[in-house]
This record gives C-alpha cells, structure tokens and sequence, in this order.
C-alpha cells in the first residue's frame, strides 16, 4: 500500500500563512494556503502549481485563504469549500491586493479566475479528487468555515482548521463526529488558555453597554468584519438591547453576503432580527452622528489598526462617559494591544491617554484549552498528532500535553517537515 504523506508548508510554531499538503501516489490535494499579514506578507513554502491537483479552502480569513490566487496565475485549479467562504474570501483577497497589492504575486485577474474555479461543497458531502476522497465538517469557526476529513489508501485524516466546539449566539459548535482516525492535524491557538462561559460573558457585556448608554454615553466595540461584528449584533438582538445599534465599516459588506446564506447560522431568524434593528453608516454624515449620539458602535478593525474604529475612538476616547470594548484577542504590537494594556492611542496625532473606559471581552472563535483536550481524548483509534496554527510555544505546549496525558503521539512540526501515515 503507497503511503500518505503530509507536507507542512506554513503555520507551523506561528499563526498565519497555514498550508499544508497531502500527497498519494496519484494526487496532491492542498489544505488551505494562507499570507501571514504584514508588509510584505509572509507566505507558505512554494509547491509547483501543476504537481496539485486541487485546494481545500477551510475559511475566508487571510492566514488560510490570502494565497490561494498563486495557483491560478496560469494553472486553473479547482479550490473546493462552502459557497459562503468563497463569497467573503472574494471579498477579503480582494481588499488585500487594493492595500497590498505591490508585494502580492498577484492581481484580480488572478483572483476573478481563483472565482471561476470554486467548487462549492455541503457539509459531509463526499467528493472524489484521484485516489483520494474527502468531505467538510462544520467548524464551528466563523460563518463558512469547514473541518477537512480525507481518506486515501485506506488511512483517515483529520485537518481541524481553526475550530470552536462551542454554540456561540451566531453559529452551532463544530463538528466533532470524526470517527476512527489515523491522523489529526490540529489547531492550539489557545493551548494554555481556558475560555469564560459564553452565556455569562454575553450578559455582563450587555450589562456594561447599558450603563454605559444609560449614562449618556457611547460604547465602541471594534470587532473583526467577519463573524465577530455580526456576533456582537445578533447578542445585542438576543438581549433585547433597547438603544441605537451602528454598525460600520466591511461589516457591512460581509453582512449583505451573510444574509445570502443564512443557512450556515445557528439562529436565521435572529440574524436577520439583529441586521434590521442596526443602522449602516453609509457615509461621513452617519459616522460622525453616530459617534455624537448613546448607543452601541460596532465597527472594524478588531485591533484599532485602521477601518472606521480609528476615527471613532479619536472622538469617543477623549470623554469619560464613553467606552470602548475590545471583544478580540489583541496581538502584541497593534494599537489595541496598546489600549489594552497602558490605555492610550493617538488622538489628533499624538499618542495620549484616553478618558473613556476599556475593557476586554474574550468572544474568542477558537476552542480553548480545555476544548482542545477533549478533542484529543474522545477520538477514535489511535491517530498520529500533529500540532499546528500557535503562537508563542503553543504548538510544542499540546503536543506535550498529547504525549504526556494520552498515550498517542504527537509533534509540533516545523515547516518543511515530512510525515508518513
């Protein structure tokens, strides 16, 4: 029997830039190919267009999706996944190149023929690529997102992307009905770190609006434009959150896509509830009275850095009544982290402390440690371990943890590293 074997291209020992490729003797299918933001963007290690045969795209964020265009600058090959990823990928590749596209290898060209080559798939719907056949499992992750499942020469593999096993008000748990395995390929973005229980979280961030528009002041909450906008919104719905709600920036965008597919939610109804209760800003005149008025603003970037956020704070930071929630991780170095931890950002040009009150709320879209686990213990037969997608020793962190607590095997591989299943 010719063996499987895996090929960790990126987003090994780091997040971002994850690709990684499964390969028999007749067919080599990439999961997923992602940049690792920044100027230039990092990206996986090369593999020649014409030896793959086709991509599982798992999400829309960048650091899994942003160089899938490389494999359509002359070849055209397939890219399989939810029609929802394809339609907020398009959208994400497609404010890339327009920020960045001096260090991308590629253009829209790339990206309209990337478009025409989507295959779009259901959940545990199976398909057939040469020797090997494979299937998407709800992620859990963000609206689209998808688990991997392969089988080929008789061996099964689990690739879990990112992951959250828990219901959150937008989307159902993912997925965790895998079966015997003899590979798992696993995320550990939150290997060390436990996650608060949602419901209680969910009410005392509510609470903390309340008073705070209570008082007559404004709350800004920068969020991430896909899932975390649309999931502040729809806990606001679910609470019965009585004041103004805005809602700006791609957010918009990504909600217009997002009604197109409601299908993927946990809760259509309240979706569609939260979107119609939330006024779009459509212009300059909305943004600056919205920011005049109490209420709610839920606006990218998710970590300050850039989006109409920046505008806001710069009005809303300089007053005590106000606040500003921070409801994602914040990574070492942007302006959030900053705001996070000394309580300044640059207003009016300068760096300056801010009146208003900071707060975090953890609504992570990751499984946290504790979730991790018990992935680990509840699979069947006696799979290899592989670690992936962690920052800050996290990846080497599990896979400890698997050897030490579980009797499988396990490693945090490094980019280039081969294995045999």
């Amino acid at each position: 029997m010719i063996p499987l074997k895996i090929r960790f291209l990126g987003g090994t020992r780091e997040i971002g830039r994850i690709a990684i490729a499964l390969k028999t003797e007749k067919t080599q299918l990439l999961l997923d190919y992602g940049i690792l933001m920044g100027r230039p963007p990092g990206f996986p290690m090369h593999v020649p267009p014409k030896e793959v045969n086709a991509i599982v795209l798992c999400h829309s964020h960048l650091d899994h999706s942003g160089a899938v265009p490389i494999f359509h600058i002359q070849e055209k090959k397939a890219v399989y996944g939810t029609q929802l990823s394809f339609d907020i990928a398009e959208l994400l590749i497609s404010d890339l190149i327009h920020l960045t596209g001096y260090y991308l290898p590629y253009e829209y060209l790339e990206l309209r023929s990337m478009m025409r080559s989507c295959v779009h798939l259901d959940y545990r719907k199976k398909q057939t690529l040469g020797d090997m056949d494979f299937q998407l499992l709800d992620a859990g992750h963000i609206p689209g997102s998808a688990q991997a499942l392969i089988e080929a020469n008789g061996k099964r593999l689990l690739y879990t992307s990112d992951y959250n096993p828990n219901d959150t008000c937008l989307l159902s748990g993912a997925d965790g009905d895998y079966g015997r395995l003899d590979a798992l390929i696993i995320e550990s973005t939150y290997a060390d770190e436990d996650h608060r229980d949602r419901e209680t979280l969910e009410k005392e961030f509510v609470e903390h609006i309340n008073d705070v528009v209570e008082r007559g002041g404004t709350v800004l909450v920068p969020a991430f434009s896909v899932g975390r906008s649309q999931e502040i919104a729809c806990i606001l719905a679910a609470h019965h959150f009585e004041h103004p709600v805005t809602m700006d920036g791609m957010a918009r965008k990504v909600n217009r896509i997002m009604m197109n597919h409601t299908a993927y939610l946990r809760d259509s109804k309240l979706f569609r509830d939260a979107m119609h209760s939330t006024t779009w800003v459509e212009g300059w005149k909305d943004r600056r009275v919205a920011a005049q008025k109490p209420g709610a603003i839920i606006s990218p970037a998710g970590m300050l850095k850039g989006g109409p956020a920046a505008f806001y704070i710069q009005k809303l930071g300089k007053r005590r009544d106000n606040a500003v929630f921070l409801v994602s991780f914040q990574i070492p170095g942007t302006p959030g982290r900053e705001l996070l931890e000394k309580g300044r950002c640059v207003i009016d040009g300068k760096m300056r402390k801010i009146k208003a009150t900071v707060e975090h709320f953890d609504f992570s879209s990751h499984g946290g440690s504790s979730q991790l686990q018990e992935t680990v213990k509840k699979v069947e037969g006696n799979p290899a371990v592989y670690v992936v997608h962690g920052a800050e020793g996290n990846c080497e962190k599990f896979a400890r943890w698997v050897n030490e607590e579980t009797g499988l095997k396990a490693v945090a591989p490094k980019a280039g590293d081969t294995y045999t299943v």
